[in-house]
């Protein structure tokens, strides 16, 4: 039975469906706009609908307060944007520090195909040892990165989920292929469930089409940061994304919903 890591997973999603905004970028590129004050955007986004906030775990006392009681998960590893390599991700934390911290859940970062990718490896895997001890489930943000390797080919993606499977993951995350038809061969990639990251910040429509055609190609949902923290309004695009999510709503009805043009 894995009775504590179900109770863990129904904590950070709704009915199997996830929607997590990380807010770890502080460590990465320091305090950028919505992380500042991250205490009115973690209590905006889960307003607004997001089921669960990811952090390193410094900032953990800043969460707990403002997360209206919806899930926490711990980032386990950092890179910064003025070091020598971004994508060189070390680790930052442990599972049983992120245990102290109150955390739901962990995730991790790996590059699939990068220079870095061996270390990477080595870090996920150990990392879902000890989390399967504990009964914490693990969030692998698995991308498509490395020279000569296109971010948002479908078979890349696909390899970088099944990466994150074969690992021992629960739930993995990686980048959107920019369509329903394509993204559906990268959820047939494995049997985990399969979130998209945001990326930098598009418009309101170009953010809830993307969360519309993964939730058509089969997905679980999002994992997006700068698109719904960095937002003029985090509260409102966290709902119109809660609405596919949540609500199977349409691009136009989710946006409706939030009063986004």
């Amino acid at each position: 039975m894995h009775t504590g890591l179900d109770a863990r997973l129904d904590r950070i999603s709704t009915d199997g469906n996830y929607f997590v905004v990380p807010m770890d970028h502080g460590i990465t590129m320091g305090a950028v706009s919505g992380l500042k004050d991250i205490e009115s955007t973690i209590d905006g986004v889960t307003r607004g609908g997001a089921d669960a906030v990811l952090t390193q775990k410094g900032i953990a006392p800043r969460v707990h307060p403002n997360k209206n009681e919806q899930g926490y998960i711990v980032h386990l590893n950092a890179s910064t944007t003025i070091g020598p390599d971004e994508d060189d991700k070390r680790m930052s934390g442990t599972v049983e520090e992120a245990v102290r911290a109150g955390a739901d859940a962990v995730s991790l970062h790996i590059n699939v195909g990068s220079t870095h990718e061996p270390k990477q490896l080595e870090d996920l895997a150990r990392v879902t040892d000890e989390a399967a001890r504990l009964g914490i489930p693990v969030l692998a943000m698995a991308y498509a990165r490395g020279k000569g390797i296109d971010s948002t080919d479908p078979e890349s993606l696909g390899h970088a989920v099944r990466f994150a499977e074969e690992l021992g993951a629960d739930v993995v995350k990686t980048g959107y292929s920019g369509d329903a038809e394509s993204f559906e061969h990268v959820v047939e990639s494995t049997r985990l469930p399969v979130v998209i990251a945001g990326g930098s910040k598009g418009t309101n429509r170009e953010t809830i089409e993307a969360v519309r055609g993964t939730m058509d190609a089969g997905g679980a949902g999002v994992s997006m940061g700068r698109s719904v923290f960095q937002h003029d309004d985090p509260e409102a695009i966290a709902t119109a994304v809660s609405a596919v999510v949540h609500d199977d709503a349409s691009t136009d009805a989710a946006l409706d919903r939030a009063g986004l043009d």
